[in-house]
């Protein structure tokens, strides 16, 4: 959709309620008109911009109704990653026994969960805007990716939450004896960042455009991210898998990122700047797709939802 404010109709033009008595035939009023856009490119970034104030009211919302009425309410984003980094540890490390590289298997674990994380909440949350939002979509207009870029603000706050957690456990563990060797990666973490957040709208609105239509791809969202886990390394690094099947990992785009982070933070995973090139270009052409179909489904969203 598109706003032209200001615009001078004639008076004839404009709906009964804004005639005045005894104004002349001439006298022109202003009127905000609302159009659909047409274009297939025409995704409104500036637009989008100009809503930048409703994309932190969103965030705010986002960030604070998850744990609302719980009992320890935001210690969730902390006790989360602990716990599912515990489990790690006993199942896949104890009882599996697969190798993380001579790196603790608690920081091995949660250097590779933290920033999945991030990319899955974010991209669940992104898949269900139009379903979970379609009464307040249906009532007022704004640019409707306002919702999904709050999604993948927010969740960047509980990111840094997790990785705070990370970063006060590998002092703890280097002070008991672990051997320990973050690298120059660590400045390349804004980056990977970005590009988890890129994947994750991409892939979420393409995904969000077509369950206007489809609704059982949301369950297939679900479903499809407890597949990705388990082949992307976030259990496992990829010097660990066989050669037989090393091609599965090598291939999947998210696997630069994942292995970037852990290398970073605790020195174990192997990345190749030509990987992230090629990861990059993949997350640019899937970004682009995603808000070309959405901006195209945006407009008669409300005739299927």
């Amino acid at each position: 959709m598109s706003i032209s404010e200001d615009v001078c109709l004639p008076e004839p033009a404009v709906a009964s309620d804004f005639h005045r008595p005894g104004a002349s035939h001439d006298e022109r009023v202003r009127v905000t008109v609302i159009s659909p856009r047409r274009g297939w490119f025409d995704w409104r970034l500036k637009e989008l911009w100009r809503y930048r104030d409703l994309v932190w009211l969103f965030v705010w919302r986002d960030f604070v109704s998850v744990y609302k009425q719980t009992i320890l309410g935001p210690a969730w984003h902390v006790i989360q990653p602990l716990m599912a980094t515990l489990v790690f540890t006993f199942v896949f490390g104890r009882m599996a026994g697969l190798s993380t590289n001579g790196v603790p298997p608690f920081l091995f674990y949660m250097a590779g969960y933290v920033p999945w994380m991030y990319f899955a909440t974010c991209l669940d949350n992104t898949s269900k805007t139009f379903i979970n939002n379609s009464g307040l979509l249906g009532k007022v207009y704004f640019h409707r990716l306002v919702i999904p870029a709050s999604a993948a603000i927010s969740g960047v706050i509980t990111f840094v939450i997790q990785l705070g957690v990370l970063l006060v456990a590998i002092p703890i563990f280097i002070m008991n004896g672990a051997v320990l060797q973050p690298t120059r990666w660590i400045l390349v973490t804004p980056l990977l960042l970005f590009m988890l957040a890129g994947y994750a709208l991409g892939a979420g609105i393409l995904v969000c455009a077509l369950t206007t239509k489809y609704r059982d791809l949301k369950h297939l969202v679900t479903f499809g991210l407890q597949l990705m886990m388990y082949v992307t390394p976030v259990i496992y690094s990829v010097s660990a898998v066989p050669r037989a099947y090393r091609w599965i990992a090598t291939t999947n785009p998210l696997t630069p990122i994942i292995e970037g982070f852990r290398l970073a933070f605790v020195g174990a995973g192997a990345v190749q700047p030509s990987d992230l090139v090629w990861s990059f270009s993949l997350m640019v052409a899937l970004l682009a797709l995603g808000l070309t179909l959405f901006t195209r489904v945006e407009r008669t969203f409300m005739d299927t939802v």
